[in-house]
């Protein structure tokens, strides 16, 4: 339900003096410390408790990327570095701009917040950026539309690579793989599909090449065969698709039923273990998408650490925005852990430090983008785990 907080350690509890019962308990140990030490003042130092609200949309059309999102969190929340103890709660922003402004809002009037866990819908993030830029609270997200990180915002900071990025190797992939001409490009009506459109035609034209379709679906948009059979109609000789999990999920069901057999370079969205388990995997035969990382797919020794504990924490698989909200927010915790205690500590470490995570490096290139590398996944239509088939690393510039 919107605006309920749960599956987070306590706001308020015996984390540090402040919260361990007011002034007589700060006198008590006082007193108790001059009788111990023999009157002589003893330096004591709290360990730090920063507070990390957790604010993500778990109904809602984009629930399976926000419940990735959010466990991601979790699992660094709950397996801390050594010394910190942070205190967090979750709150579902639902869907709309007003839902997470409202969560935010709330977060805030709670006590001193260290850095927000921010939604990855991309119109949410939009509303959120001006209270964060007031009040100066980092937010550390998973969205992709590319506005957020260009509005000169020195708070947010975006740890799933840029729709510029994935966008970028969605396109060089499908050009060196499939050596396509006449694309159709069919995205989503939302800010990520509007973001993610713009610049794989940016992505296209740069390489000489003009979309011989495009379309624009709702969320809402249920039967996929009509823009399927126009877009065949049309002459393309491939499918650059950029639609979330669900209907990412519908086009491929209703491709297998029509018999298409065009070369097909998804989104994000086809990524995830939820996508994925609403196809069969001879849907999915030779079909391939962009992601930041594949932790499912088990590269290295660091992501099935990863996947292994996930599994063992939330009993499913984790996708690309698991993993990067994971690196995130150990990012954001390290920081506290080498003594960034406050919001503004926490916001420079993450505008002028980098990090070696389970995905990647994170570094920003000056206006929060801090994600730089992408990975191309693809099925062979005899299991739902894809593997990876291309890695892309482009250069931080500002």
């Amino acid at each position: 339900m919107q605006g309920d907080r749960r599956l987070g350690s306590p706001k308020k509890g015996l984390t540090n003096a402040h919260h361990a019962g007011g002034l007589g308990y700060l006198f008590g140990m006082a007193f108790a410390t001059l009788v111990l030490f023999g009157g002589l003042p003893v330096a004591h130092t709290a360990e730090p408790a920063p507070d990390v609200p957790v604010l993500v949309p778990i109904t809602g059309f984009l629930a399976a990327e926000g419940s990735s999102q959010r466990n991601g969190a979790l699992l660094a929340l709950q397996n801390p570095p050594a010394g910190v103890h942070p205190r967090f709660a979750v709150t579902d922003t639902g869907t709309s701009p007003e839902g997470a402004v409202n969560a935010l809002e709330r977060a805030l009037s709670d006590g001193e917040v260290t850095v927000v866990v921010a939604s990855m819908l991309g119109t949410q993030m939009l509303a959120m950026l001006p209270i964060a830029q007031a009040q100066k609270v980092p937010l550390i997200t998973m969205s992709g539309t590319a506005d957020i990180t260009r509005k000169g915002n020195p708070y947010i900071f975006r740890f799933f690579p840029a729709d510029s990025v994935v966008k970028g190797a969605q396109v060089k992939y499908a050009i060196e793989a499939h050596h396509i001409q006449k694309p159709a490009v069919i995205y989503q009506t939302t800010a990520y599909g509007q973001s993610g459109h713009a610049e794989i035609l940016t992505a296209l034209a740069a390489a000489g090449i003009k979309p011989v379709y495009e379309d624009a679906l709702d969320v809402g948009v249920k039967d996929m065969r009509p823009v399927i059979a126009k877009a065949v109609a049309s002459g393309a000789d491939s499918l650059l698709l950029q639609l979330h999990g669900g209907p990412t999920a519908l086009f491929l069901k209703a491709v297998a039923a029509m018999d298409v057999h065009l070369p097909i370079v998804a989104g994000s969205g086809l990524s995830q273990p939820a996508t994925v388990a609403l196809l069969e995997p001879a849907e999915l035969k030779g079909v391939c998408g962009e992601t930041g990382s594949s932790p499912i797919s088990g590269e290295t020794p660091a992501a099935r650490d990863f996947l292994a504990r996930y599994r063992d924490a939330f009993h499913t698989d984790p996708d690309g925005f698991a993993l990067g909200q994971y690196d995130a927010t150990m990012m954001a915790l390290e920081a506290v852990a080498k003594g960034a205690t406050s919001a503004e500590a926490v916001t420079k470490a993450l505008a002028t430090g980098s990090y070696q995570g389970v995905a990647m490096t994170y570094k920003s290139n000056g206006h929060g983008d801090m994600a730089h590398s992408a990975v191309i996944v693809c099925f062979d239509g005899t299991s739902r785990v894809p593997a990876v088939v291309r890695h892309y690393d482009f250069p931080i510039s500002p």
